[in-house]
């Protein structure tokens, strides 16, 4: 009976965890999917080319969709910068929590968070509570 060496062992009794599933259907696993498919499939009849040539066609697609996103995600993202700048030395109208309206003069914008905030006075506004704009007139 041959003795395995000590190193093998050692390996053989770590236990190994499952990766978790992914949660999104992305490019990595529509591809995974095809080649599963290819692998599986029944030699006597495989798929058509057809069908092969419609699911590469839907993962580029899908790729381009998602890179479509992606961008006017980030176009949204700077056009909420431009509009927040564009307040400064402006009179804006606000709501506060408890549904108040104030005014005053914008005077900084933060760009910390997802959606800029505004400074008016003391106030730190997003720019979604943001209710009216008014220019204001040099004296």
């Amino acid at each position: 009976m041959p003795i395995p060496p000590i190193g093998a062992a050692a390996a053989a009794q770590e236990p190994v965890t499952p990766a978790a599933p992914k949660q999104t259907l992305d490019s990595e696993v529509f591809l995974e999917l095809l080649v599963t498919q290819l692998r599986n499939q029944d030699p006597s009849s495989p798929m058509d080319t057809t069908q092969m040539i419609a699911q590469t066609t839907q993962l580029a697609s899908m790729e381009q969709l998602t890179s479509l996103a992606r961008l006017t995600e980030e176009s949204f993202s700077l056009q909420m910068r431009s509009a927040a700048a564009d307040l400064l030395g402006r009179e804006v109208s606000y709501l506060d929590a408890d549904g108040a309206a104030h005014t005053g003069i914008a005077s900084a914008v933060s760009y910390a968070d997802q959606v800029p905030t505004v400074t008016v006075g003391t106030e730190h506004v997003t720019l979604d509570a943001v209710s009216g704009v008014t220019a204001t007139t040099d004296s």
